[in-house]
């Protein structure tokens, strides 16, 4: 399964009603006197890495997600455990996250062509807005850029701070603590087999899908299972996810959550709609880019992203 996906979709939801201010300090261009290639530097390496691997795009997308909603977009995400600590990308929710190469890969390129000068967390920032923009060819939403790398990654923190795809709408406004891939997989397994304790489907999914569901999901669970949350465009960034939520086959039941409440049923049925939708959630990466940002006296530029400076 992939609930982080659905979890980075429905947050993000969120994010076009619940106006984030632009990091203070980031602006367009922020490189353009001391590393102009910058930016075509991150896009030549990260489409050459999409073309080759489509499903890139949603991994790249998720780590920038993962970081950003764990001590703000400061790139802690990418730090290794050290010294008797244990790093956020150890901690549960984490472990599944990939990237993290790509990433070192374009920093060595930009430590070659402008030594000291490009943080991880901008790398972050714009490998996850060209990923998404691979498919079509431009830039999906702005990135403003002039992040900092921040020096602390706990573990706890994001098990702590991350979104649960266990949550129901209200709950994502309160980032109550993550649970865990074994007990999302327990989730689904109750929605499709008992569901009320009496060996039930959840009545709020689609009949025809919780069947196709049953063949992919075995009884009893197992940790192994995996199962695409949009079957018919896993590989495409387009709207099909909000069209089969319109005929109740959300995948969790945090997407049958979307539809209970008056406000988020109507952004999902807006979404429903490929020129909305993508404004919209550039809109809202915008607002999760300039989350809990470091900038000026704060911060560093690290030279290898897994490391702070010594």
């Amino acid at each position: 399964m992939r609930p982080s996906f659905l979890v980075l979709f429905v947050s993000l939801l969120v994010l076009t009603v619940v106006e984030v201010c632009k990091g203070e300090g980031l602006r367009k261009k922020f490189y353009h006197k001391n590393c102009s290639q910058v930016e075509e530097i991150v896009r030549n390496i990260t489409w050459n890495k999409v073309a080759a691997e489509p499903s890139l795009a949603a991994k790249l997308l998720r780590l920038h997600y993962h970081d950003c909603f764990v001590r703000g977009c400061d790139a802690s995400i990418l730090l290794d455990s050290a010294g008797g600590n244990t790093a956020e990308k150890e901690a549960i929710p984490n472990l599944s996250l990939s990237g993290y190469e790509i990433i070192d890969e374009i920093k060595a390129e930009l430590e070659e062509e402008c030594p000291g000068t490009v943080s991880c967390a901008d790398i972050v920032a714009l490998t996850a807005r060209d990923a998404v923009s691979f498919q079509f060819g431009r830039p999906m939403w702005k990135v403003f850029t002039g992040r900092r790398d921040g020096s602390v990654s706990l573990a706890l923190e994001a098990t702590r701070d991350l979104p649960s795809a266990a949550q129901t709408l209200p709950l994502y406004n309160n980032n109550l603590q993550i649970k865990g891939s074994m007990l999302r997989i327990l989730l689904l397994f109750r929605r499709l087999y008992n569901f009320t304790g009496n060996g039930d489907t959840d009545p709020s999914l689609d009949p025809a899908y919780a069947n196709f569901l049953k063949t992919q999901c075995s009884n009893p669970p197992k940790r192994t299972t995996t199962v695409e949350m949009d079957p018919k465009s896993s590989l495409s960034f387009d709207t099909h996810y909000f069209k089969a939520l319109k005929h109740n086959q959300g995948l969790f039941q945090s997407d049958a959550a979307l539809l209970t409440d008056k406000r988020s049923a109507h952004i999902a049925k807006m979404f429903q709609n490929r020129r909305a939708f993508i404004d919209h959630f550039g809109h809202s990466m915008v607002n999760m880019g300039a989350i809990g940002v470091l900038n000026g006296d704060n911060g560093e530029i690290r030279k290898n992203c897994r490391v702070i400076n010594a």
